[in-house]
């Protein structure tokens, strides 16, 4: 990956849907070259995909908490059934598999308290193999999807 590279991966962060003939005179390419290293870095999987930014707030989905799991045994099957459940709870926006204790840390959205209450109860306390989990509240996002530095 060279310089020219890092500027179309620093651009395509700021503005995904721009047009490929604004992406190229951005970067200082013909269409061609640049339609080629997009192709590159997609294919390499440096480029994931492309997707809209939502406001969680405009859909109603007011309140945020991290939820820190620590499961009751750590070998390769009862982690495995952990991580296949996670997909099925939508609220779940997050989840990271971490060093030490905790051994997850969730990132969960819904619309209000009463609403995280309800899904703390009916589904992440139903998680398999999950010896504790321990929420805090998010007052206040202060960096959100923030552009990786290239």
């Amino acid at each position: 990956m060279d310089r020219i590279d890092r500027k179309i991966l620093a651009e395509l962060q700021k503005d995904g849907r721009q047009s490929l003939t604004e992406l190229a005179e951005r970067v200082g390419l013909s269409l061609s070259p640049c339609h080629r290293r997009v192709r590159a870095l997609e294919d390499s999987g440096a480029i994931l995909g492309y997707r809209a930014q939502l406001c969680a707030s405009r859909l109603d989905l007011n309140f945020s908490s991290l939820v820190f799991v620590t499961l009751r045994e750590g070998h390769q099957e009862a982690v495995a059934d952990f991580e296949a459940a996670l997909p099925a709870i939508p609220y779940i926006v997050q989840a990271q598999r971490l060093f030490g204790d905790p051994d997850y840390l969730l990132m969960v959205v819904t619309q209000d308290l009463p609403a995280f209450q309800k899904l703390y109860d009916a589904q992440l306390s139903k998680l398999p193999n999950v010896q504790r989990l321990t929420s805090t509240l998010v007052m206040k996002q202060v960096i959100a999807d923030r552009h990786l530095p290239i």
